[in-house]
């Protein structure tokens, strides 16, 4: 699928930076980069997990190779669901999505040298040294991933991936793993799963549970993302935890839905639970699952979880 002119002018708007031949990559300047150019102020992924991997916010891509490919709906995903398709296009190669994703990061910077911000952070930022594989779509769509986080790993990249965990085989097959590897869970029964995350194939919740299980043998450091909505999946913790423990992951992170992008037109903002919501929501979690708070940033409504 290549997408179309008015798509194409909407992503941009958006602050899309789409590239590649076959127009199924994109960068886009994460909000906390802004920050950390211009003020130095830094996101909880730093906060949480510079230390194991030297993150820092000015110098991170948020990038998808394929943001044209989900096999979900849900309901709290700030993405526009209208640029998925399941139509077959060709794909770029590692090597090109690589290159063009560091392209377009330094091209999207350049606007930032117009502003108020810290010449080290800027100067620093052109030289990225950290890609959180996250943006939009379901990376596991793409055909070369594992060729991709080598190259980026090979580049002395630290690599954050984020899937929805509905590729098990994928995940089991993976021989070059990310630095930090995320697994959604936003919900926690199949019921819930169906209503609030909208499948497009059956089938898919017995994949992620297989996916949980999978987890808990990689060798790398693993992270549960729990993303809560008020009066859509802030139910039965104790069920959230059982599922984690399938996954044995070194982290839990229970992260606030904030209202913007596509989620704001499906759900209502009073749906967005405050930081002390989340915090008491994430302590059943962690007191069921035998796990401890561990950091949080309030800013983010974020709370961090780990082994007692």
């Amino acid at each position: 699928m290549t997408v179309s002119q008015v798509q194409s002018k909407q992503l941009q708007k958006a602050s899309y930076k789409i590239f590649g031949k076959n127009s199924h990559s994109a960068v886009k300047l994460c909000l906390w980069t802004k920050r950390a150019v211009k003020t130095g102020a830094f996101c909880y992924k730093q906060k949480f997990y510079r230390e194991g991997c030297g993150v820092t916010s000015h110098r991170c891509v948020q990038m998808t190779p394929c943001f044209t490919k989900c096999n979900l709906r849900c309901s709290h995903c700030w993405r526009d669901h209208q640029y998925f398709s399941k139509q077959e296009h060709n794909w770029d190669s590692a090597q090109e999505v690589f290159d063009e994703s560091i392209k377009a990061q330094i091209s999207l910077l350049t606007g930032l040298g117009g502003v108020p911000h810290l010449e080290k952070n800027l100067n620093e930022a052109r030289l990225p040294n950290q890609v959180a594989i996250s943006l939009d779509g379901e990376p596991f769509c793409y055909p070369h991933l594992n060729e991709l986080i080598s190259l980026y790993r090979k580049n002395n990249f630290s690599v954050f991936l984020v899937t929805n965990g509905t590729f098990p085989e994928k995940i089991r097959a993976l021989k070059n793993l990310p630095t930090n590897f995320y697994l959604s869970l936003t919900s926690n029964s199949k019921e819930m799963f169906t209503k609030t995350q909208h499948p497009t194939e059956t089938g898919l919740w017995q994949k992620i549970l297989e996916s949980l299980k999978i987890f808990s043998t990689l060798k790398t450091t693993r992270v549960i993302r729990v993303t809560c909505v008020k009066n859509m999946n802030m139910f039965s913790p104790e069920k959230y935890a059982k599922l984690i423990a399938l996954a044995q992951p070194d982290f839990v992170e229970v992260k606030a839905w904030m209202c913007v992008g596509g989620s704001a037109k499906r759900l209502s903002y009073e749906q967005m639970p405050t930081h002390e919501e989340v915090h008491a929501f994430a302590e059943k979690i962690a007191n069921t699952l035998n796990y401890k708070v561990k950091d949080e940033q309030q800013a983010s409504r974020v709370v961090l979880l780990s082994k007692i």
